[in-house]
């Protein structure tokens, strides 16, 4: 047996695939640092010492951006965007952590990290090695041998794929590894900006190399070839064999491997621990430096070479991790002891309590227990019957302490935990104290679950979901099925850790000035979606169900068109299909890059710019919008109606977007289609209680555009909105020089554009895109609407300048939004942190607008008595199932209180409000 193994990472290609899979939820530390690609790397390393055990090991970064494939061919990865500044900041720690692993790190001027990996696995090779080259990047198959494989990491760190010769000559379709160098040369690499041949995908350029084998004898044959192919390979012959060339990986570096430098040693535990603590990788280093030896961790301490001259690895030592040997967790099993617990309960001014439950969703969730806690290291659990008839009983005797207005009730997500107890008949009261809304506030852009929380505040790793349940084993567990001691140490573990949480994030939420923001706005908030979202509203499942035919049949219509326009039948729900049908078939020009899979991107951003000039694609868009509409919502919907209320509950997110706006899921109510026809329907199924009800809806008019005019004090705003013209048509009377009854529909779509272009920070390119004008037109629209708009243009100046001087921006109400980019090197990111710090004031302030809103509307029904109640809320609308007898006293109530939200405003605030039997009547 052959135990000599040398695995070669190729640094940059992990380094970036780390950063890119926790791009829309990056992995940030309480210091705003982005780790994605740190973890990812070491994340990667470590399974290759802990489950591969090496024998050698080496890691291989580029050096530089130039490399004697620049001398070649001038624009040789010419088209690659700045590296992230997350990435440039991130290396030189991964360096650290390499080093400190002691493995080599090898890296050469005027070459690639690929030439050095080729030229190191080559000569391993001779040596006797089995040689794995780490790297996601395919190009890398014209390497592999019998002894040479690719070894490629998940995007996330776990699961790995290993392609040895079959499995290269399968993904590229040749006959021969040597073969993907030719494949590059001919259909080229949009990444590294090889040109290839014009024309040449994939498909075709594997079916030509089956027949000629090379692409020099393809050249040399191409008199036996017809049409345009014939024409692009003689055109551009030279090309082509330049492709080739720059697709080879050089395996003749000035360099030697060196078996001894190579071989695993003994890791710098001290320095790992040091690096560890300050990037605040508590999983990490349980998982490297922990005491506790993990599965398949323990044998990984040594290589696997020479057994008896094995060097260790690593010594493992505890990471900073409180001493959880002081927690007292308690089982509350007779009534002695929940007489003593609720003592205890009603004498505390506060308490942290958490539900375990058999559903992520309230509405649908029976009880399995609670834990309490009221001081840190202690909390108790109870656990209750199965039959809900009993657990009602048992829940009775709790009722009084759970609805004790003077007792502050404190949990993570408390909403949930209300929404459960009142499905059960308690109303849980006090002044709520939610641990997830109190981070949120003051990180909106990082994450809030518990478990990171604990990782980041406490260095303290929460027993998780899937452990205690055994998602790993054949078959996962429910939580009755847990074993009783490890079901209490769960759950009273959540009570005892949101506790402490609290202690910590408290004085910081007072410290930033966030305490008035939280206890006026948000903590009521909680309330009145906690009793929206167990109301309800009601949907017509007939009608669903009808339409839902009606769509298939226009699916189908539609589908059957677009295939007679195509001249072949295809898939048109198959997105490389439909690339193939339109850039190869039809030969609309394609003018971006092609996938890193060499297929065309159909997705609908390049789609929509083509749709204007080609009824096909804008068919196909059309085709794809139905089949989601359809899909998402209409055969979704009754599905998600809840069997015991006949009625949907969405769930509202108040700690999803960063700007302070609430979003929803099961279903997601924010993205149901409106701007087409089909998509308004949806909009119909949603009805009154019943005959005795109606909607009625009340929408806030340009919001944001009247905030902007009061927050920035430009005076031909504030002119526009105070003598009741139209916003848009006085736009365009100003940046067209036109009187304002003379505005056309053409200019005031245009100054429309603008309007709410401006707001969202964006520019020239993107309004060209929108307006489908030159750039150089956009450019001149943005600079005449500057022109008429100084007061704003002043605004948004000083905005971006108070963001770059305090890192953040705030709403009218105090509502922050930190900005780590703003003083960004790399140009992309600080246009984007610009573009927020613009926007966020706005839209958070009307967010912050419409909630206060909900909350004194809230409080009036209750104090009025009436008998309407709030059903949903969507971007700036609210939706009341109201009495008939109450539309005339609710639509003045509503109007009243959305108006005067913020008082003393320099806009008027304008609301409209309709009533119908149906959302879309009522809107």
């Amino acid at each position: 047996m052959n135990n000599k193994t040398l695995y070669i990472l190729d640094g940059h290609a992990l380094v970036f695939r780390a950063h890119y899979a926790f791009i829309n939820r990056p992995l940030m530390n309480s210091k705003g640092v982005n780790t994605s690609a740190i973890t990812g790397f070491t994340r990667s390393l470590w399974d290759i010492i802990v489950n591969r055990q090496p024998s050698h090991l080496a890691v291989s970064f580029d050096k530089s951006n130039i490399t004697f494939r620049n001398e070649m061919y001038p624009e040789y990865k010419a088209n690659r965007d700045e590296t992230p500044e997350d990435i440039r900041t991130a290396l030189p720690i991964i360096k650290e952590i390499v080093q400190a692993f002691n493995i080599p790190i090898l890296e050469m001027d005027n070459y690639e990290a690929d030439d050095v990996i080729g030229t190191l696995a080559k000569q391993a090779e001779k040596q006797g090695f089995k040689v794995y080259m780490v790297t996601p990047d395919k190009d890398f198959g014209q390497l592999v041998s019998e002894n040479i494989k690719i070894y490629k990491p998940s995007r996330k760190g776990t699961g790995v794929e290993i392609l040895g010769i079959p499995e290269v000559l399968e993904k590229w379709d040749i006959q021969d590894v040597d073969q993907v160098k030719d494949m590059i040369g001919l259909q080229g690499d949009s990444v590294d900006n090889i040109p290839g041949i014009p024309g040449i995908g994939p498909k075709t350029a594997a079916k030509l190399l089956k027949q000629y084998h090379t692409v020099e004898n393809l050249l040399d044959h191409t008199s036996e070839l017809k049409g345009k192919m014939k024409e692009n390979l003689e055109t551009f012959r030279e090309q082509g064999l330049l492709s080739k060339q720059l697709a080879i990986i050089n395996t003749e570096a000035p360099i030697t491997f060196d078996a001894e430098k190579t071989e695993m040693n003994q890791a710098n535990k001290k320095k790992l621990a040091e690096l560890f603590a300050e990037l605040e990788f508590r999983t990490l280093a349980q998982s490297i430096l922990g005491t506790a030896p993990q599965q398949g961790v323990q044998q990984a301490l040594f290589p696997t070479g020479n057994v008896a001259a094995a060097k260790p690895v690593i010594d493992k030592i505890a990471p900073n991790q409180f001493d959880n040997t002081k927690q007292a967790y308690t089982l509350i099993e007779t009534a002695e002891q929940r007489t003593a617990l609720l003592k205890e309960l009603k004498s505390a001014d506060r308490f942290c309590f958490d539900t375990e439950t058999t559903s992520i969703h309230p509405m649908e969730a029976d009880l399995v227990g609670i834990s309490f806690s009221t001081r840190p290291n202690h909390a108790s659990f109870i656990l209750f019957p199965k039959d809900r008839k009993a657990a009602s009983e048992l829940l009775e005797e709790f009722r009084a302490v759970l609805e004790d207005p003077k007792i502050q009730k404190i949990a993570q997500n408390i909403k949930y935990d209300a929404i459960v107890l009142k499905n059960y008949g308690i109303n849980v009261a006090g002044v709520f104290h939610d641990t997830m809304l109190f981070h949120y506030l003051l990180h909106p852009e990082l994450r809030h679950g518990m478990d990171y929380l604990a990782e980041t505040y406490l260095s303290y790793k929460c027993i998780s979901y899937d452990e205690l349940t055994e998602k790993k084993g054949r078959k996962q567990k429910k939580l009755r099925d847990v074993e009783l001691e490890k079901l209490k140490n769960y759950a009273a573990e959540d009570a005892d850790i949101t506790l402490r949480l609290h202690e910590h994030l408290h004085p910081k939420l007072q410290e930033e000035n966030l305490e008035k923001l939280y206890f006026d706005i948000e903590e009521p908030v909680i309330k009145v979606l906690a009793e929206m979202e167990y109301n309800g509203i009601r949907l017509d499942k007939k009608f669903l169900n009808d339409y839902s035919e009606k769509l298939a049949e226009e699916v189908l219509r539609t589908e059957a068109t677009i295939h007679e326009m195509a001249g072949v039948v295809f898939n048109v729900d198959s997105p490389k299909q439909v690339g193939e049908v339109l850039f190869e078939r039809m030969e609309i020009p394609y003018r971006w890059r092609k996938t890193k899979t060499g297929q065309f991107s159909t997705n609908e951003a390049k789609l929509s710019e083509l749709a204007k000039d080609h009824e096909i694609i804008s068919l196909i868009l059309e085709y794809r919008g139905l089949t989601k509409l359809k899909s998402t919502y209409v055969d979704a919907l009754p599905k998600m109606i809840n069997p015991k209320t006949g009625r949907i509950h969405s769930s509202f997110n108040q700690a999803l977007a960063s700007t302070g706006r609430l979003s929803s899921n099961h279903p997601n109510l924010q993205n149901i289609p409106i701007r087409t026809e089909a998509g308004r329907k949806v909009r119909e199924a949603f009805i009154p209680a019943d005959e005795n009800h109606t909607l009625l809806g009340a929408d806030y008019s340009q919001i944001e555009l009247r905030l902007i005019a009061h927050m920035s004090e430009d005076e031909a705003m504030l002119e526009a909105f105070n003598s009741g013209q139209d916003i848009h048509r006085a736009t365009a009377a100003r940046v067209f020089e036109v009187p304002y009854d003379e505005v056309t529909a053409d200019q005031r779509r245009q100054a429309k554009t603008v309007n709410f272009s401006i707001i969202y920070g964006a520019g020239s390119t993107n309004l060209s895109q929108q307006l489908d004008i030159p750039r150089k037109e956009a450019t001149a629209l943005i600079e005449a609407y500057f022109n008429q708009y100084q007061g704003l243009k002043k605004y948004m100046d000083d905005t971006v300048k108070f963001a770059r001087e305090n890192g953040y921006v705030e709403t009218l109400l105090g509502r922050k939004r930190g900005l780590r980019d703003i003083n960004s090197r790399n140009r992309m990111a600080q246009s984007a942190a610009e573009r927020i710090a613009i926007n966020t004031p706005i839209q958070g302030t009307a967010a912050d607008m419409i909630k206060i809103a909900m909350v004194r509307i809230h409080k009036r029904l209750k104090e009025e008595g009436l008998k309407s109640w709030l059903v949903l809320q969507v971007h700036d609308e609210l939706m009341f199932d109201v009495p008939h007898d109450e539309v005339d006293t609710m639509k003045k109530l509503v109007e009243e209180e959305m108006i005067n939200a913020i008082p003393d405003l320099k806009v008027p605030i304008l609301v409209e409000a309709g009533t119908g039997n149906t959302w879309l009547e009522a809107h």
